[in-house]
């Protein structure tokens, strides 16, 4: 038995972060379609501005940047 966690840039920031492949937020390239990985300070600040517009806060999973069972990935 093993974790995984991956690493790459948000798509936000640019940052490179750890993350839960399977449960990080993540957000459609409107150029490519494909989904990227969005890091937990961008998810903050975009909450500020969600806040600031009515809307409800995104909520990662609690597991969203920890590693994740092996299992999880098949």
């Amino acid at each position: 038995m093993g974790y995984a966690l991956a690493t790459s840039t948000c798509f936000g920031c640019r940052r490179l972060f750890s993350y839960n492949p399977v449960r990080v937020p993540s957000i459609r390239d409107p150029d490519t379609g494909t989904k990227e990985p969005v890091c937990f300070s961008c998810i903050t600040r975009a909450n500020v501005q969600r806040k600031a517009k009515g809307f409800a806060p995104l909520v990662p999973h609690s597991m969203a940047y920890e590693p994740c069972d092996e299992d999880e990935l098949s």
